[in-house]
Order: structure tokens, then sequence, then C-alpha cells
């Protein structure tokens, strides 16, 4: 298989895995807030789906070229979740603190919209485990040597 086309199992992969948690997202939030809009529910139907073709993308990089250190799937997945999902809560903080609190009650104590980074680190990280195990781990992995 050459590289480009694996490439692009890689980041088709993602995007489906990324499609179906983003499909969850969208059907499910209507179940527990009455009054979530559908912006919101398009939006992280959007973002999902963005961040597992990102997640396939990077996934070639088994190696960090500039810190030289190894990236298995699980560190890739984590930080690059946990990192899109952090950047996703400073943009909709408002929306997010409405839904955790009407989910969670008012003064609960977990009801901090950060918590959705250590839930995108989680799905982070599943997309990645999945989408290596099925594709392998880096570009030696992908083109077969």
């Amino acid at each position: 298989m050459s590289e480009s086309k694996a490439f692009l199992y890689r980041v088709a992969a993602g995007l489906v895995l990324g499609l179906v948690v983003g499909l969850l997202g969208f059907f499910l939030m209507p179940k527990y807030l009455h009054d979530v809009s559908l912006v919101l529910r398009s939006a992280i139907l959007l973002w999902y789906t963005t961040l597992g073709a990102l997640i396939g993308m990077f996934g070639v990089f088994a190696y960090h070229p500039v810190l030289r250190f190894p990236m298995p799937w699980w560190l890739r997945g984590i930080l690059f979740g946990g990192w899109m999902n952090f950047v996703l809560t400073l943009f909709a903080y408002d929306q997010i603190s409405f839904m955790v609190a009407a989910i969670m009650g008012e003064y609960c104590v977990y009801a901090s919209p950060f918590y959705m980074v250590i839930e995108g680190a989680i799905i982070g990280m599943l997309i990645d485990y999945l989408i290596t195990r099925a594709f392998g781990e880096g570009w030696a992995d992908l083109i077969g040597r």
C-alpha cells in the first residue's frame, strides 16, 4: 500500500470515528437538556468530526521531532483530545457551563465546564487506539516496512 493511500485511510477512519462520537453528542444532548440550541449541537457534531480527522492525520507521528521523545498512541490521543476540548471549553464556556450545571446541578462539586477536557482526552485516546489498531503507528507501519 502506498504512503498516501494508507494516510488517507487513516484520516478517513478518524473522520468516521469522530463523526460517530459527534452524532452521539448531537442526538443525546436533547435527552439531558431540553433547551439546548441546534447551533451548539451542530457545533459539537462538527467539532468531534474534525477532532477524529486530526487525530487520524497526526497519528503518523510516532516520534516527536522537536522534543525528541516517542509519542505512543495513548499519549498522542490524550494530549490531542484534551487540548482540543480545552480550546472548545474556552470558546463556548458559557454554553458548556450552562449544560454542566443543568446536568449535574448548579452547586455540585463536579459542575466545572473544564471536565470537558477529561472527556476529550478519553475520546481522543479511544479514537487513536482504534485507528492505530487498524492501521499501525507511524509512517513505517503505514507503508509496511
